[in-house]
């Protein structure tokens, strides 16, 4: 499997919304997501677009709007954010279930090693991923920040519920990673 700059920055995206929604925070502004990630936002409207016509996001207009997950991330599967993003985890045609199976050509399909192979490689990605929900990747993320003494940097502007305040120190004109105290 490789995931797409695309896909990586969708994911990206989608953990900073679903961490800082653990802590009050569901709706952010295109320009607040582009930088806390460093993704180019013109780039990034595009992601969200499609994250948005997937039914993965709900975005709202205006001087205060943004977007927010559109149900709770608890309820979004990683398995098929993925499959939405990637498309089939393996791309051995014959091993991926799609239309290109028919395209395969291997002599012997039933007893091809590389399909042997790409099965066992595919079904141990799905049972990683199989059951596991965006809320639950986004704990883990936010306990490794934590575990560092940091914030992630969609919740660094020193206004987070739930934990302490972080100050931001200045050192030749950029800013510091926000540490909790």
């Amino acid at each position: 499997m490789n995931l797409s700059k695309r896909g990586e920055y969708a994911i990206r995206v989608l953990l900073d919304l679903a961490m800082a929604a653990e802590r009050g925070r569901s709706l952010h502004s295109l320009a607040a997501l582009a930088e806390a990630q460093r993704i180019p936002q013109a780039f990034l409207e595009q992601i969200l677009l499609n994250l948005r016509q997937g039914g993965f996001l709900n975005s709202t207009r205006g001087k205060h709007g943004g977007y927010s997950l559109s149900r709770r991330a608890s309820e979004i599967l990683m398995d098929d954010l993925i499959v939405f993003l990637e498309g089939p985890l393996v791309s051995t045609g014959c091993v991926s279930g799609s239309a290109a199976a028919a395209l395969c050509n291997c002599p012997d399909p039933q007893r091809c090693g590389l399909r042997l192979l790409m099965t066992r490689v595919r079904d141990a990605l799905f049972g990683v991923m199989k059951g596991l929900t965006l809320a639950e990747l986004a704990r883990e993320t936010f306990a490794v920040f934590l575990k560092d003494g940091l914030l992630p940097p969609i919740l660094r502007d020193g206004s987070v519920p739930g934990t302490s305040e972080g100050k931001r120190r200045k050192r030749g004109g950029e800013a510091e990673p926000e540490y909790l105290i």
